[in-house]
């Protein structure tokens, strides 16, 4: 499936049992690979280090841990290193 990364911004993140997690706020890219890696739920700029490394930690999901995305990202719920709870 091909779909442009900017249809992605503001799409409701939600685990795949139904929890509401967020809204997508950035996309992360491997520019080398030319793939999305991280979808996060707050923006990244303008944040100290630190607030940052707690964004990547709690409030984003890996996006190989992503199920589907239609009108809403779907994503493996409890998935490791996702950042996504159990």
């Amino acid at each position: 499936m091909v779909m442009k990364v900017s249809k992605i911004y503001g799409m409701d993140i939600y685990t795949d049992g139904g929890k509401f997690l967020g809204r997508v706020q950035e996309i992360l890219l491997d520019l080398e690979r030319g793939e999305v890696i991280r979808l996060t739920m707050e923006p990244l700029s303008s944040v100290s280090k630190d607030e940052a490394k707690r964004i990547l930690r709690d409030k984003s999901v890996l996006y190989k841990s992503v199920k589907s995305v239609e009108d809403v990202v779907v994503v493996t719920r409890g998935a490791a290193g996702s950042g996504v709870e159990a």
